[in-house]
């Protein structure tokens, strides 16, 4: 199978978010066919985002977004969005967006979208021990040196450009130590339209990859045979800034705290000339599998 990347693959994620409208307040997504068993969580969470926004006088942009990952997505079926009102204020407007699949709730997601204000800024300052994007490895890299657990992967559409700053969530067992800090660089890997509904829907895609590796690094843990099965349990965004997410941000995550199976991270992300652009929280199933 050739590997789509670059602007083709990007091309593709811009006709997945490109959902078909059925009425006022529904919506109909389609999966990637690759092969996976289920759709992968930032998909659906960026179409839910899509819904609601269509549904939002584009003047108003969305500034926060709290989703909950219920079922599995089937990737062989279409997904359908509903949208409901919560409110239009003078300043935010209120949406719940529900994904639904075989009869049944998937996701849902509530998302507030505010008209542009100008008040009180700041925001903690970037990392400044970091290398840039040029300088850590690629994603290539790292499937020439473990291609057994990379298979999947390379079978799949790579629209988003990640360059671990440290070592992968996926490499073997052993082969990682335990750090504290999990940074990773991240683009869309080809050029996005100007239109700043489909950046922030860009970005919910690529914030649900590499945030639970925070959780492991923690341990030292790695993703796989011999280490932990995952999945996404919730996610929370907050859009702070403008942004474009066809341009290298850095995602620097950590995680406070992993208990009963469950671990949590969180995430900031900064523009290379270190404006804070955005923020992340997700908690996630963790459960120690066999080799």
């Amino acid at each position: 199978m050739t590997l789509l990347q670059g602007q083709a693959a990007v091309d593709q994620l811009l006709e997945l978010l490109d959902l078909k409208q059925v009425d006022a307040a529904t919506f109909e997504g389609e999966s990637p066919q690759t092969g996976a068993q289920r759709v992968f969580g930032g998909q659906v969470a960026g179409q839910a985002l899509v819904a609601a926004g269509r549904t939002v006088d584009p003047s108003r942009h969305v500034h926060s977004l709290h989703g909950y990952f219920v079922r599995p997505g089937d990737p062989t079926v279409p997904i359908t969005f509903h949208v409901e009102l919560i409110r239009d204020g003078r300043s935010f407007s209120v949406r719940r967006s529900t994904a639904r699949q075989h009869g049944k709730t998937i996701f849902f997601m509530s998302a507030s979208f505010q008209v542009p204000e100008e008040g009180l800024d700041h925001h903690t300052p970037a990392p400044t021990d970091v290398p840039g994007p040029e300088d850590v490895p690629t994603i290539m890299h790292w499937a020439e040196k473990y291609p057994d657990r990379m298979a999947m992967f390379k079978a799949s559409p790579r629209s988003v450009d990640v360059r671990y700053v440290g070592v992968p969530g996926w490499v073997p067992p052993g082969d990682r130590d335990a750090e504290p800090l999990q940074r990773v660089w991240m683009r869309l890997d080809g050029r996005l339209p100007d239109n700043p509904l489909i950046h922030a829907c860009a970005l919910t895609y690529a914030s649900d990859m590499s945030l639970l590796d925070a959780v492991l690094s923690t341990h030292g843990e790695v993703w796989g045979p011999g280490g932990v099965i995952g999945a996404s349990l919730d996610h929370a965004l907050w859009f702070h800034r403008p942004f474009r997410a066809d341009e290298w941000f850095l995602y620097d995550s950590a995680s406070p705290s992993a208990s009963g199976s469950r671990g949590l991270a969180s995430g900031r992300m900064f523009t290379r000339n270190g404006r804070h652009i955005a923020s992340a929280v997700q908690e996630g199933l963790l459960r120690r599998i066999g080799g």
